[in-house]
């Protein structure tokens, strides 16, 4: 057995962000759209008595391991101890899902070695991984709701183009979060008629995406990780039309074909050019 799966990066076409809940996670509403820079994660028997994932170049607990081993734990999935490997691609801790992006294909990874799972069940297990992992599981664009829990299907778009800008910085999202909320004020905006006010904002951004309205191109979190990271600042002003994606610092912008994506991001020095992905991209294949 040796299977493989790419796991795109994604970019927030449009973010917006409510004050904190009750259990402490901000309601959002964003649609998502996976891009084809992707990482590339196979899975095979393991030489050892244990899974284990090689991701070169990165550090620390990976998020992929930690989705394998909730796949066993809630399947009862025996099968001998199993190796991923990641190429990576997607910059890390950079706002465009690239861990999340790797624990969704290793979760469909697994569910296809071990012969199928239900789509209800991966749901669950990407709900307890993370907020964008959801998002991630059957890539392409996705209206993204609630603390990232909630996840609807957006019609496939016509083909453009994007010119990404990785940073050789990186954010810690729970920072920006919590830089957002001081910049803002918006957590301590505990009267009943202001939360309610806020709620209402989302559920309009939420049925405008549904209704099939363009994406606008707003990120609540955007100022607060220009404030982290003031070299957002250069990338933006460089690159016309972009913004930040996630909690940054990746900068992104939109072009009507890949072409012009392509001879954009050419005069940047590091930026990648890139396309939307549909679900078909991040399929299982045999290696």
């Amino acid at each position: 057995m040796k299977l493989v799966a790419r796991a795109p990066g994604k970019v927030n076409l449009s973010l917006f962000v409510g004050a904190p809940r009750a259990d402490g996670l901000h309601p959002l509403v964003s649609v998502v759209q996976a891009v084809s820079l992707a990482d590339e994660l196979t899975l095979q028997r393991a030489a050892g008595d244990a899974d284990e994932v090689l991701c070169p170049g990165v550090e620390g607990p990976n998020l992929a391991g930690r989705a394998l081993a909730l796949f066993r734990e809630a399947t009862g999935w025996d099968a001998p101890p199993v190796r991923l490997e990641i190429v990576k691609r997607v910059p890390v801790a950079a706002g465009m899902g690239g861990g999340s992006g790797d624990a969704a294909a290793a979760l469909r990874l697994a569910a296809h070695a071990a012969g199928g799972a239900p789509a209800e069940l991966l749901h669950e297990l990407a709900v307890a991984l993370g907020a964008d992992v959801p998002s991630q599981l059957a890539p392409g664009r996705v209206l993204m709701s609630g603390a990232g829990e909630h996840v609807d299907r957006l019609p496939d778009p016509e083909p453009f183009g994007l010119v990404i800008v990785p940073s050789p910085h990186t954010l810690s999202t729970p920072e920006v979060y919590a830089a957002f909320d001081r910049l803002t004020g918006i957590a301590a905006r505990d009267e009943p008629r202001a939360a309610a006010r806020g709620a209402v904002a989302l559920e309009r951004a939420r049925a405008a995406a549904l209704a099939g309205e363009p994406p606008p191109p707003v990120n609540d979190l955007q100022d607060a990780a220009r404030e982290l990271c003031p070299a957002i600042d250069e990338e933006l002003a460089r690159l016309p039309g972009a913004m930040v994606s996630g909690s940054g610092p990746t900068v992104f912008a939109l072009r009507a074909t890949p072409d012009e994506a392509r001879a954009a991001a050419a005069a940047i020095p590091g930026a990648i050019a890139a396309e939307p992905v549909t679900a078909a991209f991040g399929e299982v294949r045999p290696a």
